[in-house]
């Protein structure tokens, strides 16, 4: 008997349908709790997660852990928020969620590697060392499966405001911090109307020149940084700007964040790397979902 035969028997025909995948996942660990397939990557790469603030997109980074694996799995920086923690204490038990699926994995044998960022750079003294099996680095050059060897790093050294003037950086996280307020009272509404999610700080950033020339700025010096440590590309995080670009020989990666645009970089066993944009995966999901519960 199959374990969505299990089920059924279990539950009944009228058994409600989110009930039923739930404990299929539970079952059936290659089912994600969305009725979904498990995907499994060689390597994931995460940033800019934002632990202990209320703009942190909790719900979708559990959703994704939730439904994908890998061999490898990069904290490429700013996971956790002490810049924000050191004003106010904001730890919902989602954030502690989150936590546990990382050290799980690790647990089971994923290797987790942490790259501290500049808002959670309090870990960055504990470099070299392993907590719980989770490896904590301030840099790393991961060797894709078609052999190029990538640069991983978080990118705050580039910022030049971060690191010449961290008063300044300080002053432009308080209005980022405003834009992240707005940013989630508007999705509060847009779930009230079963609105898919949308990000009003991405929208902004694309609009303001200066956003779009510092962000571009940055990605030519984390590409010719990649150049003279004599690798084939670089993976960062920091400017919430998922992208993948090429400079002349090098590849930029960056893995974008779960703030505003809430994505993932991903290694397939090829060794071809993918951006993967979670709120259109859910978004894809939906119609699926709806055919279901139509048939049930």
């Amino acid at each position: 008997m199959s374990v969505q035969e299990r089920i059924e028997e279990h539950f009944g025909e009228t058994a409600d349908l989110d009930r039923v995948r739930k404990s299929i996942s539970k079952l059936d660990k290659q089912v994600g709790p969305s009725g979904a397939p498990r995907r499994r990557y060689r390597t994931i790469w995460i940033s800019d997660v934002h632990l202990g603030t209320r703009g942190c997109n909790d719900r979708m980074l559990i959703d994704f852990l939730d439904h994908v694996d890998s061999e490898t799995l990069y904290l490429v920086g700013d996971i956790i928020d002490g810049w924000r923690m050191k004003k106010r204490y904001y730890w919902p038990e989602r954030h502690n969620a989150i936590v546990r699926r990382i050290m799980k994995r690790a647990k089971r044998g994923t290797e987790v590697v942490y790259i501290p960022g500049n808002h959670d750079e309090m870990f960055r003294q504990f470099a070299g060392m392993n907590f719980g099996g989770v490896q904590i680095r301030n840099k790393a050059v991961h060797r894709t499966a078609d052999g190029r060897r990538l640069l991983v790093l978080h990118g705050d050294e580039f910022d030049t405001v971060v690191m010449a003037h961290k008063w300044l950086a300080f002053m432009g996280d308080a209005a980022y911090e405003f834009l992240m307020k707005m940013n989630v009272a508007v999705n509060w509404g847009r779930r009230a109307f079963n609105l898919p999610y949308w990000s009003l700080s991405k929208h902004a950033k694309r609009k303001v020149k200066n956003a779009v020339e510092f962000i571009s700025r940055f990605e030519e010096a984390v590409a010719h940084e990649a150049r003279l440590k004599n690798v084939d590309g670089v993976v960062c995080g920091h400017i919430h700007t998922a992208e993948e670009r090429q400079f002349g020989d090098i590849t930029y990666y960056n893995d974008g964040d779960w703030v505003e645009g809430c994505t993932a970089l991903v290694e397939h066993f090829d060794g071809r790397l993918e951006i993967l944009h979670w709120a259109d995966e859910i978004k894809a999901r939906a119609p699926k979902a709806a055919a279901l519960q139509t048939a049930a």
